[in-house]
């Protein structure tokens, strides 16, 4: 009897420890270790050298894409451009080259009815022919000036807006290398963050490769704010494994419109595929075991029992 009752005991025991150690069934208990960063971050450049003259923003000020940030001394440039629009708006030179082929048409045709009447010679006659031409010619010309007076006003424009500096992307201003005053070429002088959306780098183990898709949503749980759950969506997932590691990049993209979370912070990442997706690695904390098991599965221990 005492020989029964033991069997039975590590049956039982033995059907609980399986039980106590596997997960419950559909329940996702991975949880992977990311990295909240900027979607960009620029350097803001200049394509033209130049004395700074203004600065319109400092550190953390909030931009949109083409703020005007930075000003250069642009007094020649100003100039340039002023000189150019008299250029492309006078009309004298026209005006003259139009009576000039008004007057030579005129004189060509009355050089024409002397010349059926035979009170001239055929030279004077081919003369004022010439005439013509030329202020045709004449007339032409001055239009293509005019034309290129557009164009060199088009070119000293751009020349000009060249010297107020834009912000390529809305943003937030990280830093500020440059002050009014400061000679400038090849430097940068602004780094911007794109803040919406934000970027999550999460570093997931091989085994995972083909479960992982772009289009996945995920759960953001932010280091500075436990409670807090935010919807994120896979964008890129790197398509080659490093060998030494074992372990691949996926990318996920975090909506941030009020900018209420900022970059740098550390996070944890809960993908929410249709599968358990838990694998063990250096940088995920996961639950032993990857497969549910169920009760009606688990195979029973052999039990004797003696007379």
């Amino acid at each position: 009897m005492q020989h029964r009752i033991h069997h039975i005991t590590v049956f039982l025991f033995s059907l609980f420890f399986v039980i106590a150690s596997s997960p419950v069934l559909g329940e996702d208990l991975t949880e992977f270790e990311g990295l909240i960063e900027p979607f960009e971050l620029i350097n803001v450049g200049t394509p033209v050298e130049g004395v700074v003259a203004q600065i319109n923003v400092q550190r953390s000020s909030s931009v949109q894409k083409g703020e005007s940030l930075i000003l250069l001394e642009s007094s020649v440039e100003n100039a340039v451009v002023d000189r150019a629009e008299v250029m492309a708006t006078v009309e004298g030179e026209l005006r003259l080259q139009q009576e000039k082929l008004a007057y030579a048409e005129l004189m060509h045709k009355r050089v024409q009815e002397l010349f059926v009447g035979e009170a001239i010679s055929a030279e004077k006659y081919d003369q004022a022919a010439a005439e013509v031409k030329f202020a045709r010619a004449q007339l032409q010309k001055a239009k293509e000036n005019r034309s290129l007076a557009h164009l060199d006003l088009a070119r000293a424009k751009a020349m000009l807006h060249q010297r107020t500096i834009k912000s390529p992307i809305s943003g937030i201003v990280v830093e500020r290398f440059v002050s009014p005053g400061e000679f400038v070429d090849s430097q940068p002088l602004l780094r911007v963050a794109q803040m919406d959306p934000l970027r999550v780098e999460v570093i997931l183990p091989a085994e995972m490769f083909r479960k992982i898709k772009p289009g996945m949503k995920a759960e953001v749980v932010p280091e500075t704010d436990p409670n807090g759950k935010y919807s994120s969506t896979v964008a890129i997932v790197d398509r080659i494994i490093d060998p030494k590691s074992g372990t691949f990049g996926v990318r996920l993209e975090l909506p941030n419109p009020d900018y209420r979370l900022p970059s740098g912070l550390k996070c944890t990442v809960r993908f929410l595929g249709g599968e358990n997706t838990a694998s063990p690695n250096s940088s995920s904390r996961t639950y032993e075991g990857d497969k549910v098991a169920k009760v009606s599965d688990l195979e029973p221990l052999p039990v004797h029992l003696t007379q």
